[in-house]
């Protein structure tokens, strides 16, 4: 079965038209009709048509990988390399050697601790009886805070756990937006002159195709390293922004 018919049968059999996956994927019509007629030509070349086949598949429920394979087999350009590659982790993970327990820094750690937490307690109490002997000296009491102000606290606080992303695109850019349980939030082409707006309570990590040719706010900032030209992986979470280089 070809790439196409593979596409439009998981698409038939989800019961989704191509409307309804050209509004979830923010692919064209136009480009979905002709992948599931097996024409490529209009993807603007092999990265965005591993990119679209890899939307497409994952919204109407199908395995993208098998497929990206058989793209690159029978219509990919030599050694050219695939979407999996391109997003998969640069750092290799390095598995340690399992190794006995030293029991002797255990217990040299767990006495450093029981130390800790008794000078914590012992400073707590004298700055707290400090306190009230300060308080009680002077003949004034704080004041209880009103509605507004503890509202406006609440507010603030609700603030600092809130992402608001806004992604505006001067260029054509593959962009995935996951959880960090990898939940797919979006995954798409921006086209240029689109803007695309998230507000999320979760830390999220995004993935982007074209750096270059977009501008990315979160929370006001951009995490974006500078003059970056490549892939690029960012993992957000309200208060930090951090990125990794996509390759």
């Amino acid at each position: 079965m070809s790439i196409g018919n593979a596409l439009a049968e998981a698409r038939r059999q989800s019961g989704l038209t191509v409307t309804e996956v050209s509004q979830r994927t923010c692919i064209r019509e136009t480009i979905i009709r002709g992948i599931e007629r097996s024409d490529f030509s209009a993807c603007g070349g092999d990265f965005y048509a591993r990119g679209h086949i890899r939307s497409i598949a994952t919204v109407v429920g199908a395995d993208p990988e098998p497929i990206i394979r058989e793209y690159d087999a029978t219509q990919g350009a030599p050694q050219a390399i695939s979407a999996a590659d391109v997003f998969q982790s640069v750092t290799p993970v390095k598995m340690r050697e399992r190794r006995r327990p030293n029991w002797t820094a255990a217990m040299a750690l767990a006495l450093v601790l029981v130390a800790g937490i008794f000078a914590y307690q012992h400073f707590a109490a004298r700055s707290a009886t400090t306190v009230t002997r300060t308080s009680d000296a002077v003949g004034t009491s704080a004041k209880p805070k009103s509605g507004h102000q503890v509202r406006a606290q609440q507010t603030a606080h609700h603030s600092r756990r809130r992402l608001t992303i806004r992604l505006a695109a001067t260029q054509d850019c593959w962009v995935q937006l996951r959880t960090a349980t990898g939940q797919t939030i979006f995954s798409g082409t921006v086209y240029a002159g689109s803007t695309m707006n998230w507000t999320e309570h979760r830390a999220v990590s995004m993935i982007i195709g074209n750096p270059a040719g977009v501008t990315l706010r979160v929370n006001g900032k951009n995490p974006v390293p500078r003059g970056a030209v490549s892939t690029v992986t960012l993992s957000l979470r309200a208060g930090l922004d951090r990125h990794q280089p996509g390759g």
